[in-house]
């Protein structure tokens, strides 16, 4: 105050919450997220059904679908729901680990706040631990698989989807999975590359989930485009292109004077020469399936029908680049350049009808690099979480194809961690050893979801899996078997998670709750109120 009158540096109306109180109120919202999702957690998870304002539905348990799905206000916990979707990203499966741990890890540091520890302290405890957590995952919890372990690989996907609304037919899609993953799977240099986008997933609702097939191929979302055209052509040679198949109009403005009735029909005969010498430049070049990215002539149809040559038009580019993965055919920019050489092969393009819809199915390629599932399930909702379920499958399987290591599920890798991490915070000695012990015990949330979500009593299973990880006989692979929430052996249950999936979830939470906690200032302008005259204010 000079004089009197006070300096507002803040414009009028800005809310500012400094220190303890900041923190506090980050702290609370990002535990109101972790505490939404965390019910979700594990094969006896409950689901979520979630309304939008336009009042459709999903249903499902997979953490970052709910995240990405809820309207979030408050800033802190934007963050959390960016955690889940980085999981997703980089893994497909753990996004609701990762969020509960963020949300433990700071549980954990409030109380170390109100013991008059700062947060600094807190942060790098939790760094420390992270570090050892790392390094203890690698070195003694990991196992390593090789790529041909397909059962090793089938346990994976069924533990990814365990968890989710699919349970009754896991084990089918499991192998679904593991066999479309073995299929485009790279190998550059001394690198193993599985790109999941190089799998087409089209769903359609009708039949049962058991009715989910894998195509050895590519399944397209249209028909053929003339009636008279063959539905099925076995023994395939497929052309690819990317332009239209259409008379182009000039770039310039240009009109066609026509003096007398003989000149029409000349125009006409001329503009018909072309669509038929187009027919047959696709004809030379031994095509006999023409799918085409952009529209082709009505005419042009009418004599690819007559010659028996089966065309699909206005296909998606990534669907293009999918069929040159999957048939080894060249994608072509005009028909003057397309030959022979340029062609694919399947066994047969057929169009058959599944649900309502024509759809083409080009199948039985040689060596296919890309291929298609096709969902099927009862109703809309179910369609979509297997797809969500799939998503998380495919991911999973091929993290194992990148990493080649693994690690027992079920709460196991987390008590495993969380009772070295105790026995290693002495070893850290001033207050930072409080944040690792606070570190160790955010582990155990894990565990405690699970069986807490199960039905069982938490602490029981706590304690039951805390002694078979301590001791003499201590077996690293001991989780909660969620048939009678006692402690089992995971590798036994086949329960398996890719390396991957844990160390995403612990750095990324660590890195969240880092973040959070360093904040100690908000400062919220005014939200603008919208302007009389529309969005824009006044008229322009």
């Amino acid at each position: 105050m000079l004089q009197g009158t006070p300096i507002l540096v803040l414009k009028e109306g800005t809310e500012r919450d400094r220190g303890k109180s900041a923190t506090q109120s980050n702290i609370a919202a990002a535990r109101a997220i972790a505490d939404a999702v965390r019910s979700t957690l594990g094969p006896r998870g409950m689901d979520k059904m979630l309304v939008d304002s336009m009042g459709d539905i999903t249903i499902t348990n997979d953490g970052v679908t709910i995240l990405k799905d809820v309207d979030v206000e408050h800033p802190a916990a934007k963050m959390l729901v960016e955690v889940a979707k980085t999981q997703d990203q980089q893994c497909g499966d753990g996004t609701t680990t990762a969020v509960v741990l963020a949300g433990e890890l700071l549980k954990r540091a409030e109380y170390l706040l109100e013991q008059n520890i700062h947060p600094t302290v807190i942060t790098r405890g939790y760094q420390i631990a992270l570090a050892e957590g790392q390094r203890l995952l690698e070195k003694e919890i990991a196992t390593p698989v090789k790529a041909d372990d397909e059962p090793m690989l089938i346990n994976c996907a069924t533990t990814a989807m365990g968890s989710k609304g699919v349970f009754g037919s896991r084990e089918e899609l499991a192998k679904i999975a593991v066999h479309a993953v073995l299929r485009i799977v790279e190998h550059r240099g001394d690198r193993t590359v599985a790109d999941v986008d190089q799998i087409k997933v089209e769903k359609r609702h009708g039949g049962t989930i058991a009715d989910t097939e894998l195509i050895e191929g590519i399944l397209l979302d249209k028909e053929r485009g003339h009636p008279r055209m063959p539905r099925l052509v076995k023994g395939a040679k497929i052309a690819l292109l990317n332009s239209a198949l259409e008379i182009k109009k000039t770039e310039i403005e240009s009109k066609i004077n026509i003096k007398n009735a003989n000149q029409i029909q000349s125009f006409l005969d001329e503009e018909d020469r072309t669509f038929r010498k187009m027919v047959e430049q696709v004809k030379a070049a031994g095509a006999n399936v023409l799918i085409c990215q952009k529209g082709i002539d009505d005419v042009v149809l009418h004599y690819l029908a007559k010659e028996g040559i089966f065309a699909v038009k206005q296909v998606k580019e990534s669907d293009l680049q999918k069929l040159s993965r999957a048939t080894g055919a060249k994608i072509v920019t005009g028909l003057k350049e397309l030959s022979a050489a340029d062609l694919g092969e399947a066994q047969a393009v057929e169009e058959k009808k599944v649900g309502d819809d024509d759809m083409t199915f080009v199948t039985g390629c040689k060596n296919p690099r890309s291929v298609s599932i096709l969902i099927r399930g009862g109703t809309e909702h179910v369609t979509q979480e297997v797809e969500r379920s799939l998503h998380d499958a495919l991911k999973v399987v091929a993290s194992v194809l990148e990493d080649g290591v693994v690690c027992p599920g079920g709460g196991a890798t987390e008590i495993d961690l969380a009772v070295k991490l105790r026995k290693f915070a002495p070893s850290v000695g001033g207050r930072e050893q409080l944040a690792v012990e606070a570190f160790a015990q955010s582990l155990e949330a894990v565990p405690w979801a699970l069986a807490e979500n199960g039905g069982y009593d938490s602490i029981n299973t706590l304690i039951e899996l805390r002694g078979a990880h301590d001791g003499p006989n201590a077996n690293r692979n001991v989780g909660v078997n969620l048939a009678d929430g006692k402690a089992a052996d995971m590798w036994k249950l086949h329960v398996v998670e890719p390396a991957r999936v844990k160390r995403q979830a612990l750095s990324s939470a660590v890195g969240v709750a880092t973040m959070v906690l360093r904040i100690d200032d908000i400062i919220a302008s005014k939200k603008s109120s919208p302007s009389p005259g529309g969005p824009g204010g006044h008229d322009h």
